[in-house]
């Protein structure tokens, strides 16, 4: 028995042929993503690289996809450290990429800058239950007045859902109840609201999308984030230690930790609200080729030039990025090229990790100087896994991901010393599409494809 693997990626299309019994990777091969012309062309490019015989014995078929802008979200809430967080949490969980977060009641600036960042999904959340209700029924009835044609997941107070089903009912295209993503304060869960997140979109938003043709040939069945995410959460599991995975792709890089981020050294004290013990974050300007451009506005070609071991010419990285993002199945040509692409995946997976990992800021008290602690310690960090084309087909990738964990911020609680693996056959989103069915199947072909890098000072 086989199974047939795709994830539709921003820019290539990526198909894995697994055994399953026995477990194990047969091959994997890929083309350009083809949006514009249906991707069903991108697919047909990759599955060429298969015999007749290799496909013969398929009898699992599974897809995921983050093409055509992936899933887009609008997040709303009523205190943006609390509900607001909660709703992202939830989102991102999902799959999801968050185009915005907004607290308190909306206002008419805001309507419209919703309607104009067109998401495929509204989250409406605020309020723990029993407590505010206003608000949430506030932005209700603005939504409804405004009539904006976008699915909407209701998940806040729980005393205010049902009226606000009311407020919404005929006025958006379709409107699931799911449970309140933060019920008490400092308490999340996001697990009902995910699962809803996902119903609407293999639902709804793939046929808005034109993927309901890719649903129905090869089981679209999740966002190509999520089926990382649940990749991870088995080799967790499994290693029964905290575990960081970078998905650097060529639209975002996502980070994926999995652990409970508690503070590792002594005289601190945490606030802000609670961490989920698997959290995603994704950085839609720090892609690899579609958002390449970006990235350097974050990352200046001064900063880059000074990682390189040759000379660079004034704006020569800045035309190579252009050069990049105009292709999506663009590869980088010499040595010249590669050592601008890993200069470049290497700032991305700094800068990344710096966003999603907590931070450490000093203070004093009549008792004397105290550290306060926002977000996730990964410091202690045991396994760092490395996804994305930039990686796998890199000649150097082990240089290239020791370069981006040195964040070199005290500050910064970015993982310090890992064990390091490459994703060197780049299944990891493949591996994720079986877990949840077969999961000790894609926990043997996962293992597979992680290679060993040694440590950080290797």
């Amino acid at each position: 028995m086989k199974a047939l693997l795709i994830d539709f990626g921003s820019t290539y299309t990526k198909v894995s042929l697994f055994s399953l019994d026995p477990p194990g990777f047969i091959g994997a091969s890929r083309a350009p993503t083809t949006v514009e012309s249906g991707l069903e062309e991108g697919l047909e490019a990759a599955l060429d690289s298969f015999s007749a015989e290799q496909l013969k014995g398929v009898v699992f078929k599974r897809a995921c996809s983050s093409a055509a802008g992936g899933l887009r979200i609008v997040a709303v809430g009523l205190v943006p450290e609390l509900t607001v967080k909660a709703a992202r949490e939830a989102a991102l969980g999902a799959g999801a990429r968050i185009l915005a977060a907004y607290a308190y009641t909306l206002n008419r600036d805001e309507i419209a800058e919703i309607e104009a960042l067109q998401p495929d999904l509204l989250l409406l959340a605020g309020g723990t239950d029993g407590g505010d209700r206003k608000v949430i029924l506030e932005n209700a009835a603005r939504i409804s007045e405004a009539g904006l044609p976008v699915p909407v997941v209701v998940a806040g107070n729980k005393s205010a859902s049902d009226d606000a089903v009311s407020i919404l009912k005929g006025k958006v295209p379709r409107l699931v109840v799911t449970a309140n993503v933060m019920p008490e304060v400092n308490r999340l869960q996001v697990e009902p609201c995910r699962e809803a997140i996902r119903e609407l979109y293999l639902s709804e938003i793939t046929r808005a999308k034109g993927l309901d043709k890719v649903q129905q040939r090869v089981g679209l069945v999740m966002p190509t984030p999520l089926a990382v995410m649940k990749a991870g959460e088995l080799c967790w599991k499994s290693l029964a230690e905290d575990v960081v995975i970078v998905d650097l792709g060529g639209a975002t890089t996502d980070v994926h930790s999995y652990g409970d981020g508690s503070p590792r050294g002594g005289g601190r004290v945490v606030k802000g609200p609670p961490e989920p013990l698997i959290k995603r974050s994704v950085e839609g300007d720090l892609g690899m080729r579609v958002s390449l451009q970006s990235l350097l506005e974050v990352i200046s070609p001064v900063e880059l030039s000074k990682s390189l071991s040759f000379a660079v010419e004034p704006g020569e990285l800045i035309a190579y990025a252009q050069k990049a993002a105009a292709c999506r199945g663009f590869l980088p040509r010499g040595e010249r090229e590669r050592a601008f692409d890993g200069a470049i995946a290497a700032a991305a997976i700094r800068e990344a990790l710096r966003r999603h990992a907590g931070s450490l800021t000093e203070t004093y008290t009549p008792e004397g100087r105290l550290w306060v602690q926002r977000g996730k310690d990964l410091t202690g960090t045991a396994v760092f896994i490395a996804t994305g084309g930039a990686l796998a087909y890199s000649e150097e990738p082990g240089s290239v991901i020791r370069a981006g964990l040195l964040v070199n911020d005290p500050l910064a609680l970015t993982p310090r010393s890992p064990r390091l693996f490459l994703d060197r056959f780049y299944i990891l989103a493949a591996s994720g599409l079986i877990a949840e069915s077969r999961p000790e199947a894609a926990l043997v072909i996962l293992k597979q494809s992680l290679l060993p890098l040694g440590g950080i000072t290797d």
